[in-house]
């Protein structure tokens, strides 16, 4: 068994992949594995009919050489309709199989953390997993159904000829061993070579994006960097060509020399076979029947092979896409169905809270405790980088505490249910998305039972200071936003930015409100406007904003400042005024850009 292991270990993801095929369309699977078996056999029928037709033929039988002629006829007729139904079916399942498959690596993406995002290893797996999606559990399904298939043409006639040679068996086969050890050697190497260049090869994909992308063309036109970037996508498309070019050069050499031992062994059997009948040992019926059994023999036997090389490759491919399925994430570790209260409160509680990111030594957030109780009103201001989004993201769950225990109305945030969580969450980021889609699925993302109820969408815009937008637009709410489609109409980043704030105004029944720096692209009095209503709107409800504009910051009932991941102060605008520290010092610069 000891022998076998390696051999086993190589097949491990086909029956996995077998039973994602089954479980994507029962039917199909059934239907094309009944043909396959028609396929293989009918063949082997067709071949013995040509012998007794022939055999007839030599005995001037004419009525028994007709019925043979309409026998293999209809033979024929019977084998082109399996095959033609096979292929179709074949090619039904495919697809079938290659949505079903991409559909469950995104249901498996959207339970990635937000870290897990930002890891490039698993970013990695992601990309790999959904690059050979689409075809290769299907080239899976097709390759076992091929070894079935020519197995049994096979078996049929290595029968024929074991009754002539057991010899010309023995040579059927060891013939044809090397060229699939060679091959399957080959697809090993490839499959290195393009799992090791995973990353240079989202680079190239990146490259793509930035050269024909609409997003990016101002500034790569205004930057004149077009040249510099092409001239990059070039280099690391040829390296790969290069890389390609040797590995298929020497898979093709050693393919052609292997090959001839093959043809060698055929013409071997092909100069005894003739000999035989020459001197009248086989009839020219037999003689026929053993050539045709000895060359599809041959083939069915070298496909089998073949099959059983492509089923190693697409192993190796396959072994992508479960290893990514197998990742683990926060979503998938079972939540208490009674989560422990630790403190009885209404509110954010930060204990001991601490984060970094992957492998980086230096803190961006550091022994943070504090408590945010319910309704009230906290901004956090800072300089870049000091970790003020990082706070936002470890408030709502995208990031786990390295160290320390963050805790929503007593209860630990791990512990809670996340569709629950999110629920009372309605956040605004500053980097929010800019949705291909019209202005009601744009606004309604933010609530999607709502997405069909036109005053709650009018007054949602209406908060996001998105109302009179709405009025220059051609149809209305069904109006197609961005370029990417038809009849599709652009928005400034302004624009745009009102859209994401009446996407988050839609989610009236959050209790906790926050806003990443989301007004960026207003003016000084649409940000006014908007944190106004802001102020209005979250009345009795906890809410959190990062801003560097003071003016807005001061509405806070209390205002922390985060320097280099800590909290260094923390009061209301006048208690920080009155500390003359970090806060009034930033004040001051600011209302000197206002003199």
């Amino acid at each position: 068994m000891t022998l076998f292991q390696p051999l086993i270990a190589s097949f491990k993801f086909s029956l996995p992949s077998l039973k994602l095929a089954w479980k994507t369309a029962p039917p199909l699977v059934l239907l094309v594995f009944v043909l396959t078996i028609f396929s293989a056999m009918l063949p082997v029928v067709v071949a013995y009919v040509g012998k007794a037709l022939i055999d007839a033929v030599v005995d001037k039988n004419v009525e028994l050489s007709v019925t043979f002629v309409l026998i293999e006829g209809v033979l024929v007729v019977v084998m082109n309709g399996v095959n033609k139904g096979y292929s179709s079916t074949q090619q039904l399942l495919g697809v079938k199989l290659g949505y079903h498959v991409n559909t469950i690596i995104l249901e498996k993406a959207v339970t990635l953390d937000l870290q897990q995002f930002e890891n490039p290893d698993i970013y990695d797996q992601l990309v790999k997993a959904r690059r050979n999606a689409s075809s290769r559990p299907a080239s899976m399904l097709n390759d076992s159904l091929n070894v079935v298939k020519h197995t049994i043409t096979f078996l049929s006639y290595i029968g024929v000829l074991a009754t002539y040679s057991a010899w010309m068996v023995v040579g059927l086969m060891v013939a044809a061993i090397p060229g699939t050890v060679s091959e399957m050697k080959f697809s090993n190497m490839g499959f290195r070579l393009r799992n090791w260049r995973s990353q240079d090869n989202r680079k190239l994909n990146y490259l793509e994006v930035v050269l024909s992308n609409d997003e990016h063309a101002k500034e790569v036109k205004i930057l004149g960097v077009s040249d510099v970037l092409l001239s990059r996508y070039k280099s690391l498309a040829s390296r790969f060509y290069k890389e390609d070019k040797t590995l298929a050069v020497k898979k093709s050499l050693w393919g052609y020399v292997l090959a001839q031992l093959s043809t060698a062994s055929f013409y071997g059997c092909y100069i005894v076979l003739v000999s035989s009948a020459a001197i009248g040992t086989i009839s020219l019926g037999l003689l026929t029947f053993y050539l045709a059994a000895f060359r599809q023999g041959q083939m069915a036997f070298q496909n089998t092979l073949i099959s059983l090389g492509s089923m190693y490759e697409n192993n190796l491919y396959m072994s992508n896409l479960f290893d990514f399925l197998s990742i683990e994430t926060s979503k998938s570790i079972p939540v208490p169905a009674c989560p422990h209260v630790h403190f009885q409160e209404k509110g954010i509680r930060f204990e001991k809270v601490g984060f970094h990111y992957r492998d980086k030594s230096q803190w961006a957030l550091r022994d943070i405790s504090m408590f945010v109780p319910a309704g009230e009103k906290l901004a956090l201001v800072g300089h870049n980088g000091a970790g003020k989004s990082t706070f936002i993201k470890l408030v709502c769950r995208l990031y786990i505490p390295t160290e320390g225990t963050i805790y929503l109305d007593g209860i630990n945030v791990q512990e809670w249910e996340y569709a629950s969580l999110t629920k009372r969450l309605g956040i605004v980021f500053q980097d929010f998305n800019r949705y291909q889609f019209s202005v009601r699925e744009n606004v309604g993302l933010g609530n999607m039972a709502r997405m069909n109820d036109e005053a709650c969408l009018h007054k949602a815009m209406k908060n996001g200071g998105a109302a009179e937008l709405l009025n220059t637009l051609t149809r209305g709410l069904d109006t197609q936003l961005g370029r990417w489609f038809d009849d599709g109409e652009e928005l400034s980043g302004g624009q745009w930015q009102k859209i994401a704030l009446s996407r988050g105004f839609m989610r009236e029944n959050a209790d906790i409100l926050i806003l990443d720096e989301p007004t960026a692209a207003l003016d000084a009095q649409a940000e006014q406007d908007v944190f106004e209503r802001f102020t209005h709107l979250t009345k009795g409800k906890t809410s959190i904003v990062i801003s560097h504009r003071f003016p807005t910051v001061r509405m806070a009932d209390r205002i922390l400042v985060i320097e280099k991941g800590r909290i260094v102060e923390q009061g209301s605008h006048t208690d920080l005024l009155g500390q003359k520290g970090v806060y009034a010092h930033l004040f001051k610069l600011q209302a000197k850009g206002y003199e």
